[in-house]
């Protein structure tokens, strides 16, 4: 009898707790959207196709390659981490420059006045994830 009791209880709590609506747990979320103009992103360049292009200066110099770029979710200024030096992968510096720095200029990625040394003088940047 006992028993019978026990799984009744069970049964009806198990029903009860099933037919309660589900609370989200956390602040509810809102999104706000933009509507963008598909023009305005013609004019722009795809991250795929500027990690690891190469780097001229005024001089069409090769100084550097795109490693990487870096999106902060404070500023709403992109950075290019850039790779200086070093022979096949080794010893190379990594160094970070605004990506409004970097221009296209005869299909050319170009750090205007910028050089090797200048780069190499810029404190060196090492991920941390």
């Amino acid at each position: 009898m006992k028993r019978s009791t026990t799984l009744i209880a069970a049964t009806a709590l198990l029903i009860a707790s099933a037919a309660m609506p589900a609370f989200a747990q956390g602040a509810k979320q809102t999104v706000a959207l933009t509507e963008i103009n598909p023009m305005t992103l013609a004019t722009g360049y795809r991250s795929s196709k500027l990690v690891g292009a190469t780097v001229y200066n005024d001089a069409k110099e090769n100084i550097s390659k795109v490693d990487d770029l870096i999106v902060t979710s404070k500023d709403s200024v992109p950075y290019a981490v850039l790779s200086v030096g070093g022979f096949l992968g080794m010893a190379k510096q990594h160094v970070v420059v605004a990506a409004s720095a970097l221009t296209v200029v005869d299909g050319r990625i170009t750090l205007n006045g910028g050089s090797r040394d200048s780069l190499k003088a810029l404190p060196n940047y090492s991920y941390t994830y």
